[in-house]
């Protein structure tokens, strides 16, 4: 997992082992020599911390650097982050189907499995499920349940960060302020018998984003992605993080009025993704004869290149990118990226062709609109790197090496 956001550490005596390890593993410092410099410490305070965090096996010594004076003398031992002392769990929900996979903590997926599974079957059934697919993923990726750090999920609804509830979700009933984190632990426990294991949820478009921000633009510092399925909802990432709004209720642009008279499943007339999303799109074909009960169809049908289900995406691509030209004025972003079941060539064009029409050149002039790069997979990257950048952050450290007696 790469491009994270830069900390500015601490720094004297103030910097402890977590600050020296997001130092290396961000790639500003990972000798000991530049360690010292960055922090300040001395070479002995810089070696007690380090040793704790070879104890731990979250670090490792590579190859030797290159030789810095004109006089010689021996390489400086690079220091890496061991991603081999655990593996992540995570998923990612739509309302038909998901997918699960295990892990490396650089991002590497090692098993990974998609399925049938319908949210509105309740959290109950759904997330006991995704702890059978984890174990199965676990025996054929060869770990074992006590390898496993953290699970992160994507949900296709808002959630409250400080808790990973979801907040009155459109679109998943019977999810309304349900402990998530608590039953998916349960699960992977009563599955596998291992210990609790922190789970962190967020909402599948902040996820996506996170994952295409960070593998794809991790120089990009205003990235905003727009999941087009059976809903409409955006993700925002600003300077490295995530933007959530106050209560986890940001990007979600599927319910701004659009002055259509369609009923959404929100309750609402004349949202945008009442007549937009893959799932209006898919009730329009219907209506006509055409085969199709939501974005997944949708997307196979145009994959095959129907010109009705193509005409139709483009004039929703169009609706769309008029809303996205309010968000690229207010956020200025580097990239806009399109991704969901929608993501192909007509609906493309037809954001372009309003988006450029209603914005400012002003607001569009560094902005690059693109599709996505890492597919159906970009949620469970997003998740992954959720956990592992908890996990990971320089107070957890501190906290993690001393319930460890290290």
């Amino acid at each position: 997992m790469t491009g994270r956001p830069g900390r500015t550490g601490k720094s004297g005596s103030q910097a402890g082992a977590g600050d020296l390890l997001e130092l290396v593993r961000s790639g500003r410092a990972v000798t000991r020599g530049a360690l010292q410099q960055a922090t300040g410490l001395s070479r002995a305070t810089v070696g007690q911390r380090l040793d704790r965090l070879f104890r731990a096996g979250w670090l490792r010594e590579g190859a030797g650097g290159p030789v810095d004076s004109p006089l010689g003398g021996r390489p400086s031992i690079t220091l890496e982050f061991d991603d081999s002392h655990a593996v992540v769990l995570a998923a990612d929900l739509d309302t038909r189907h998901a997918r699960a996979a295990v892990l490396t903590l650089t991002g590497e997926i090692l098993a990974e499995h998609a399925g049938t599974l319908l949210v509105e079957d309740g959290p109950d059934a759904v997330l006991g499920e995704l702890g059978h697919w984890f174990a199965e993923l676990l025996t054929k990726a060869g770990h074992g349940a006590e390898e496993v750090c953290g699970i992160g999920l994507a949900v296709p609804g808002p959630v409250d960060s400080e808790t990973g509830r979801v907040v009155q979700p459109p679109i998943m009933p019977g999810w309304d302020g349900y402990d998530i984190r608590g039953r998916l632990s349960r699960a992977l426990t009563d599955r596998t018998g291992a210990p609790a294991v922190p789970v962190l949820v967020d909402n599948d478009a902040n996820l996506m984003a996170y994952g295409e921000q960070r593998s794809g633009y991790p120089d990009c510092t205003a990235f905003v992605l727009v999941k087009v399925s059976t809903g409409i909802g955006a993700g925002v990432v600003v300077g490295g993080s995530i933007y959530r709004g106050v209560d986890g209720g940001a990007g979600d642009i599927g319910h701004i009025r659009v002055g259509a008279d369609a009923l959404c499943r929100c309750g609402s007339y004349g949202c945008l993704a009442a007549v937009a999303s893959g799932g209006a799109v898919a009730r329009r074909l219907a209506a006509s004869g055409v085969p199709a009960a939501s974005g997944s169809d949708v997307r196979d049908l145009l994959a095959a290149g129907h010109p009705e289900a193509a005409a139709l995406a483009r004039e929703a691509g169009r609706q769309v990118g008029d809303v996205l030209a309010t968000v690229v004025t207010l956020l200025n972003p580097g990239v806009l990226m399109i991704a969901g079941d929608l993501a192909g060539t007509p609906f493309l064009t037809g954001v372009r062709e309003l988006l450029y029409q209603r914005a400012l050149p002003r607001s569009t002039a560094h902005l690059d609109v693109v599709t996505s790069r890492l597919g159906e997979r970009a949620g469970l990257i997003g998740a992954g790197a959720l956990v592992v950048e908890h996990l990971y952050a320089p107070d957890r450290v501190e906290e993690r090496l001393s319930e460890m007696g290290v």
